[in-house]
């Protein structure tokens, strides 16, 4: 496989002629990719990156799948303006093992081509004083040059000592695993750079750093399975495909890109939606399953009862939004008949029956909400 395989859709890879460099020892390199487990789902986007990690294993590479069951502990600032959220130790587990699941859509499950380690192994295990041994490595002046940590300093807004020590930390796994290439989001430039400082440090030859770019969601947003606008890859798959149908025109070249790794088939936009959802349902679920989802777009999507001009009505502000609320207002009835819509499935979202009252708002931008069978309006954000 020519280079240019493995480094597809690569924004950076540092530093220049290190690949090449690596790929001439002759042997089979460490690939390495690592996931915090702070949501139950890996969506299509953090697909992106293990597809090179499956590039890697098709040339006989081994990659080396790091779950963050501690690092999610502290949580990754990278692109935050708050700390996120701590989860309990159940919650961290649970969602590790889903995580694992879900990877081996993408990667080779093959022992020789795929090492999964969780940071915890070697994490738990540093004493006071390995830490501060760390922390010496890296400057506090050097952390702050990240976007996200200066932007909060500026501000004002607190930056905790665990956020501090969270690049380090990622960088130790490398140390730990003894990578030969770590891949990763555009937003991990500077822990994955931070990995070949902390490398050296430790007398190992450093990483080589590859990123990729961050898939964009339908509503222009970084994909995020906490906000709701994502594709889980082991999602149901008439919700992967009609989450997939979201995607405006304009962004279907970038989406064939990224997650098919294809150029737009022609035939219009339409038909290249259709494509790249039954594409997408096919690699997590089959091809009878995304022929099926297919069938079931087009029959209560395309072709349902939904006219052909749907009027527009805007969402009110706050995130969730709660669904009884819309309704209420888009259709002129009692929040309380909302909800007994709702809990009778008579509520539909991009003709997917819906039952909970509070859901993203990035899950409702520019969706077609149905109540009944002829009451419809298409939500979008308030002008």
């Amino acid at each position: 496989m020519p280079i240019d395989e493995l480094t597809r859709n690569a924004v950076s890879v540092l530093p220049e002629g290190g690949l090449e460099a690596k790929l001439k020892l002759g042997r089979p390199l460490r690939v390495k990719f690592g996931i915090d487990v702070t949501s139950p789902d890996i969506h299509i986007g953090r697909g992106v990156p293990l597809q090179r990690m499956r590039a890697f294993q098709d040339e006989g590479h081994k990659g080396v799948l790091i779950v963050g069951d501690y690092t999610t502990r502290i949580g990754d600032p990278s692109g935050r303006s708050t700390e996120r959220p701590i989860l309990s130790d159940e919650e961290i587990d649970a969602n590790a093992q889903l995580y694992l699941e879900q990877a081996k859509v993408i990667l080779r499950d093959d022992p020789e081509l795929l090492e999964v380690r969780y940071n915890g192994e070697w994490l738990s295990q540093l004493s006071y004083a390995d830490v501060v041994r760390l922390g010496r490595i890296v400057t506090l002046a050097r952390m702050l040059e990240r976007d996200d940590f200066e932007k909060r300093y500026r501000a004002g807004e607190p930056i905790s000592i665990s956020e501090l020590l969270y690049p380090l930390m990622q960088a130790y796994d490398s140390v730990a695993v003894e990578a030969d290439v770590e891949l990763g989001g555009t937003d991990q430039l500077y822990n994955l750079l931070a990995g070949r400082e902390v490398m050296e440090a430790y007398g190992l030859e450093p990483q080589v750093v590859l990123t990729t770019p961050l898939l964009l969601s339908w509503d222009g947003e970084k994909m995020s399975s906490s906000v709701g606008n994502n594709v889980p890859l082991t999602a149901a798959p008439e919700e992967m495909f009609g989450r997939t149908m979201r995607i405006p025109d304009e962004q279907l070249a970038e989406w064939w890109s990224l997650v098919a790794e294809q150029q737009v088939p022609e035939g219009g936009p339409m038909q290249a939606k259709l494509d790249l959802a039954r594409w997408i349902v096919a690699r997590s679920h089959g091809e009878e399953a995304a022929a099926a989802a297919a069938e079931y777009f087009d029959s209560t999507v395309r072709g349902k009862e939904v006219p052909d001009e749907v009027p527009e009505h805007p969402l009110p502000a706050g995130d969730p939004v709660h669904l009884p609320t819309v309704l209420a207002a888009a259709f002129d009835i009692s929040t309380s008949e909302a909800r007994r819509l709702i809990a009778q499935g008579g509520v539909k979202l991009d003709g997917e029956v819906v039952s909970e009252l509070d859901l993203p708002r990035a899950r409702l931008v520019g969706a077609v909400i149905q109540a009944g069978k002829r009451r419809f309006v298409r939500l979008n954000e308030a002008t």
